[in-house]
C-alpha cells in the first residue's frame, strides 16, 4: 500500500468528525440518563462547578473517543463536532471543574457510576443471565505518576512511584466484566484499605443490575482478610479468595489425604509465578477449614480449603547430578464457601484473571495517565474512566456478539473513531460515513439500539 497521488493537506473542512460514533455512544448515555444522575447528585458549585451534567458527559465522551488527559478533551472541538453536540466545554473549563471536586463530590460521583450502571444493564445486553450467575471481582493497580506535584504520590507494594486504584468487576459466565465500582488510593495504601466497603458497595450494585442467582466474590490473598469476607456474606454473596500460606493454611494441607489428590488437566496453561513456568497440569483436592481463629467467634468463617499442588522441577535440595528422594510440591491455596463441586470450583476461582483485562483496557485509554496533582480531581477522573468503560462496553453489546467482548480500543477503533461528513436536509443533520466500512453492519445496530434520547426528568 502507498500513496498515489501528491497529497495536499489543508484544515479547512468545517463538516467533518473524527469520531462519528460518539453519536450513538452519548445517545446511549442520554437515554440511560447519565446527565439527569449527575444534575442530581453531584453538588459542585461556584467558579468552574457550574452545569456539572454537561461537564462530567464531556468528560466522559472525550475518554470514550480515546483521550487520556485533560489537553487530550480538544478532540471533541473540531469540525463540526459543534453543530453535532451542544454544550461542548474547553479543556481549560474541564480542568477548573475536575479541581473544585472534593471527597464529597467524588463519592457522590461515585453513586451516579452505580445507578449508571444499573440503567445501561437495564437497556442494553449488557450482563446476560446475571440473575443466575454473576461474579464480582476486586482487584487493583498502581499507576505511575512523575515529578513531585501529585497529591497522595508514594511508593507502594510494587516498588513503583503513583496512586494506587481499586477496581471492583461485576461478570456473567458469557459476558465481558463491567467496572462496578472504583476508588483511588495514596501509592503507599495497602491493597486491603477500604477494601470491604468498595465489595459492599459493587455487590449492592451486582444486585441491582439483577444478580439475584449465585453471586461470587473473586480476590487473591491481598484481600484474604476477615472484613473482606465478612462485607461479602453480609451482601449474600459467596466467596473464593487465594489463602495466604500462614501456619493453619500450611497444617491444613499437611493433614489432607494422600488419596485425595485428583489430577487436573488445564486445556490453557496456567503461568506458575514462582516456578516462573507455563503448567498443564497439576491435582486437586480439599478440607474443611476455619478461617480467622485468632478473631471472636462471630468473626472466624467456616468453609473449605481447595488446594491446587504443582510438583517442583530442580528443587533446591537436588543437586544437577542427583534423582529426587521423594516428590516435592509447591501448594495454591483457596478458601472458599460457594457450593460448586471441587472441579468447577476451581475453574471458578481461577476466572478471576479476568480483572486483569480491564485493568489493562483502563490502563491503555483514559488511565492512561493521572492529569491533575490534586488529589480529589484525580479520584473524579477515575470514576469517570469507569463510566466510559462501561458505556464503550454497552456500544459494544449493541453492535454484535463479538463486539460484546472486545476490548475497549477495537470497540474504539472500529465503532467510534469513525470519520463523517455533516450534512442538513429537511432540517435534519445527516451523517455521511465511509462506504465500505468493514464494521457497517455492526455499527448500524449499534445506533439502531441507542435510539433517541428519553425526555429530560422533571
Amino acid at each position: 500500500m502507498r500513496v498515489s497521488h501528491s497529497v495536499s493537506p489543508v484544515f479547512d473542512d468545517p463538516n467533518l468528525v473524527s469520531c462519528g460514533g460518539l453519536v450513538p455512544a452519548l445517545g446511549l448515555a442520554a437515554r440511560c440518563g447519565l446527565g439527569d444522575l449527575v444534575k442530581a447528585k453531584v453538588s459542585t458549585a461556584g467558579a468552574g462547578g457550574a452545569n456539572p451534567d454537561l461537564k462530567v458527559s464531556g468528560l466522559v465522551a472525550g475518554m470514550v473517543a480515546g483521550a487520556d488527559s485533560i489537553d487530550d478533551m480538544d478532540l471533541l472541538r473540531h469540525g463540526g463536532m459543534g453543530r453535532l453536540f451542544s454544550g461542548v466545554r474547553a479543556p481549560s473549563t474541564l480542568g477548573t471543574f475536575l479541581r473544585r471536586f472534593t471527597f464529597g463530590h467524588v463519592r457522590q460521583l461515585d453513586s451516579v457510576a452505580a445507578h449508571f450502571l444499573v440503567d445501561l444493564a437495564a437497556h442494553t445486553p449488557l450482563l446476560p443471565d446475571v440473575d443466575k450467575v454473576a461474579f464480582v471481582d476486586v482487584d487493583d493497580t498502581v499507576r505511575a505518576t512523575y515529578g513531585y506535584a501529585k497529591q497522595g504520590a508514594g511508593y507502594g507494594y510494587s516498588g513503583v512511584k503513583g496512586l494506587n486504584a481499586l477496581i471492583a468487576t461485576v461478570s456473567t459466565p458469557t459476558s465481558a466484566p463491567v467496572i462496578a465500582a472504583s476508588r483511588l488510593r495514596r501509592g503507599s495504601t495497602n491493597s486491603t484499605r477500604g477494601a470491604a466497603r468498595l465489595v459492599a458497595d459493587a455487590l449492592a450494585t451486582a444486585t441491582k443490575t439483577g444478580a439475584t442467582g449465585l453471586v461470587v466474590f473473586r480476590a487473591d490473598s491481598a484481600y484474604y482478610n476477615a472484613d473482606v469476607v465478612a462485607a461479602a456474606r453480609r451482601a449474600g454473596a459467596r466467596f473464593s479468595i487465594t489463602a495466604r500460606m500462614d501456619n493453619a493454611v500450611k497444617a491444613a494441607i499437611a493433614d489432607i489425604d494422600k488419596d485425595a489428590w485428583t489430577p487436573i488437566h488445564y486445556p490453557n496453561a496456567v503461568f506458575d509465578e514462582d516456578e516462573q513456568r507455563w503448567v498443564s497440569d497439576a491435582e486437586v483436592a480439599e478440607i474443611g477449614f476455619t478461617a480467622f481463629t485468632s478473631r471472636s467467634a462471630p468473626d472466624q468463617v467456616s468453609g473449605r480449603l481447595m488446594v491446587r499442588r504443582v510438583k517442583r522441577l530442580n528443587p533446591a535440595s537436588v543437586g544437577p547430578d542427583q534423582t529426587e528422594l521423594f516428590a516435592v510440591y509447591r501448594h495454591h491455596a483457596v478458601f472458599t464457601d460457594t457450593p460448586l463441586p471441587l472441579l468447577q470450583a476451581e475453574t471458578c476461582h481461577r476466572g478471576h484473571a479476568i480483572i486483569e483485562q480491564v485493568i489493562a483496557d483502563l490502563k491503555n485509554s483514559a488511565l492512561a495517565h493521572l492529569p491533575s496533582g490534586s488529589y480529589p480531581a484525580n479520584a473524579a477522573w477515575l470514576v469517570c474512566a469507569s463510566i466510559a468503560f462501561n458505556l464503550t462496553r454497552a456500544t459494544g453489546c449493541l453492535a454484535s456478539t463479538f463486539h460484546a467482548k472486545a476490548t475497549t480500543a477495537t470497540i474504539r477503533t472500529q465503532l467510534i473513531a469513525v470519520p463523517a461528513r455533516l450534512a442538513r436536509s429537511a432540517r435534519r443533520l445527516i451523517l455521511h460515513l465511509p462506504r465500505d466500512w468493514p464494521w457497517e453492519h455492526a455499527w448500524t445496530k449499534m445506533s439502531t439500539g441507542c435510539g433517541p434520547p428519553q425526555p429530560a426528568l422533571t
